[in-house]
């Protein structure tokens, strides 16, 4: 009885943690849970022979929300948009074709130079941030398998400016270019890290496999480190009063509530880490994300730094305008 009740468990976590039987199967590789591994966590016995099962299976994740996989390739979108935005600020060149492809439609990448860093310390920040965004993409790609979408179009020209406007951190016509210099830089790695991090937080309850919801949550934390050096570098260089225009800007975007905290609080001391009165830091949703990258309030499918949307099962904002 024990032996069946734990092999039926197992069976159902791996399927709510993929959207067919080839994805099940590359879910367990990549998770180093191959047939002699789970037989040695000693649960089952026999092994896993229902992994190549091409049965049906369940497409909910937690509580029949969206699967994993759609969860994972929600989070993958975005980290296509990271990875983009610092590979091209460090080098002048984004992603390789090699780590593009995949389900839906290949999009192409509009914007991003190399940024001529001012000082030493801020070009090693922006090489380990590139690096770690990088290997987000190839680690999710990996996890995925044959389920991995495809990088969406990218805009990392006019979102900027669009989202630089309605800050109102410039005036209407004017343009802010983020890889002008360190400082502007620093500005749009603040409108991506801090999302991040909620996303992230906010995705964790719908990860039913209990091994992705850790890697989620690694991924969280990298994220977390990130935001929390821009957030003081910024405060450093005096741009607290722009980060607040565009922390509420975000805020206008995600809904009614007072989320998103600037770099100072209303005494004028730091605030270099955003949490609620139980310090813990807060969480969006994915369609408040979207909102954020769409740049736009109402319930939309595409725009801002995804103009054609992202791909995946999980592609619209919230309805808060």
């Amino acid at each position: 009885m024990f032996e069946g009740f734990n092999k039926t468990f197992i069976r159902d976590a791996i399927d709510r943690s993929s959207e067919s039987p080839m994805d099940r199967r590359r879910f367990l590789r990549a998770a180093g849970l191959t047939s002699a591994g789970v037989a040695g966590l000693g649960v089952l016995g026999g092994g896993i022979a229902f992994a190549g099962d091409e049965g049906d299976h369940g497409k909910g994740g937690s509580e029949g929300g969206p699967s994993d996989a759609a969860v994972l390739n929600f989070a993958l979108n975005l980290e296509y948009l990271e990875a983009e935005f610092y590979l091209r600020a460090l080098t002048g060149e984004g992603l390789k074709d090699s780590q593009v492809d995949g389900a839906g439609t290949l999009g192409e990448v509009t914007g991003g130079y190399q940024v001529k860093f001012e000082s030493k310390l801020g070009k090693q920040y922006a090489a380990e941030i590139a690096a770690d965004e990088n290997g987000h993409v190839d680690f999710l790609r990996k996890a995925l398998g044959d389920a991995k979408v495809a990088r969406p179009a990218i805009d990392l020209q006019d979102a900027f400016t669009a989202a630089a406007t309605a800050a109102g951190v410039i005036k209407k016509g004017e343009t802010f270019d983020p890889f002008a210099d360190e400082t502007s830089f620093l500005l749009g790695a603040f409108i991506f890290e801090d999302v991040g991090v909620t996303a992230y937080k906010g995705a964790s309850p719908l990860i039913a496999n209990k091994t992705f919801l850790e890697a989620a949550a690694g991924i969280l934390a990298v994220e977390a480190y990130h935001a929390g050096l821009v957030r003081t570098l910024l405060l450093v260089g005096g741009a607290a009063e722009t980060v607040g225009k565009i922390s509420d800007a975000r805020d206008s975007l995600d809904g009614p509530d007072d989320l998103d905290q600037g770099i100072v609080d209303s005494d004028g001391n730091a605030n270099i880490v955003p949490t609620d009165e139980n310090s813990i830091a807060f969480s969006r949703s994915a369609g408040q994300v979207l909102n954020i990258a769409y740049l736009n309030p109402a319930k939309v499918t595409e725009g801002g730094f995804f103009p054609a949307g992202v791909n995946g099962e999980i592609n619209s904002s919230d309805a808060n305008g």
